[in-house]
């Protein structure tokens, strides 16, 4: 299908993305069209928004089938927004609208960005987008392996298939080792990244993975007020009341990846950090459930790493205690 030919101005565009192709959608003129999700489509579709310069171009977040035609947008410096679908799913039914095809999709998309007006945040640029590829893939091994050891304990009773098993599991122990490598080596190449690593690892219960995860999908963190990226991330309770009705506060949302890797660096954190512990031990003694006051502890030790990466210093415990007195105090 080719693009109508309207000379309206363009306010708002929504993209929904498929493996294979693009549907393009306009509001307020209601033009729609669609284009191959391939680089030489997408650079023609860069070139004609360029054009029509919207202030917003909205997509949804594909599990990575998006970045090829954000990565022409952003190198365009279009207003391109990426957002959480679970976001623009709540905004369809606030709508009432159940139906659900490509063009409906587009056009939602683009009623959103002129509703809502999502805020413009920096993309994360090609170096950025590599180490999330890295980080990535290590979860993809880890979780292969621990699949793999389970089948093994499975098997033991069959020699041959229990060597097979083994073998793969020595394989994939090797590509673990190899994608560490890779890495370090990646961090090594960007000296701010290789700073902010060692600042942030100088937290107990800050390991490598973590930061590393921290690094790639929160660049917000340093730049933002201990509110704002406690809602980002997913670890802000939200109220819920209505009338004389009190619910229990919850969190939800958020960045997935980023969670949960605070959250088992937080268990760590319990345990080795003198600052994190006493303050998990305050909110159990006060009767908080254990899960409640993990969250807590979340928001509080991501609050340290934001302070640290913000000021560029390392941490220091005393520091922390001279600050705001003693544990227990």
């Amino acid at each position: 299908m080719s693009r109508a030919t309207s000379s309206a101005t363009l306010s708002f565009v929504g993209i929904d993305v498929s493996k294979t192709s693009l549907q393009i959608a306009v509001r307020p003129s209601q033009e729609e069209w669609t284009c191959a999700n391939e680089p030489a489509a997408c650079a023609d579709l860069t070139q004609q928004l360029q054009a029509l310069q919207p202030e917003r171009i909205v997509i949804e977040a594909s599990g990575g089938c998006e970045h090829l035609i954000v990565a022409h947008l952003a190198a365009a410096q279009l207003a391109v927004v990426v957002v959480n679908p679970r976001q623009v799913r709540d905004f369809a039914r606030a709508l009432g609208q159940r139906a659900k095809t490509d063009s409906l999709d587009a056009h939602l998309l683009a009623h959103f960005g002129d509703a809502v007006r999502p805020e413009l945040r920096p993309l994360a640029d090609a170096e950025a987008e590599e180490l999330k590829a890295l980080l990535q893939r290590r979860r993809q091994l880890v979780e292969m392996l621990v699949a793999e050891k389970n089948r093994w304990q499975q098997v033991l009773h069959l020699p041959r298939l229990a060597q097979d098993v083994q073998a793969h599991i020595r394989w994939l122990e090797q590509r673990l080792h190899d994608g560490d490598r890779d890495l370090r080596q990646h961090l090594e190449r960007q000296p701010l990244w290789k700073a902010n690593d060692a600042l942030l690892q100088s937290v107990p219960g800050v390991g490598a993975v973590t930061s590393l995860t921290l690094l790639a999908h929160l660049p917000e963190l340093g730049t933002l007020s201990h509110k704002e990226l406690a809602a980002l991330v997913g670890v802000a309770p939200y109220a819920r009341q209505s009338g004389g009705w009190r619910g229990k506060r919850a969190i939800s949302g958020g960045r997935s990846q980023v969670r949960a890797v605070l959250y088992m660096a937080t268990l760590t954190a319990t345990r080795c950090n003198r600052v994190i512990k006493a303050f998990y031990e305050r909110l159990l003694a006060a009767g908080k459930q254990k899960k409640v006051a993990l969250v807590a502890c979340m928001r509080k030790l991501l609050t340290i790493l934001n302070a640290i990466v913000k000021h560029q210093q390392a941490w220091s415990e005393a520091a922390h205690f001279a600050r705001n007195g003693p544990p227990h105090s």
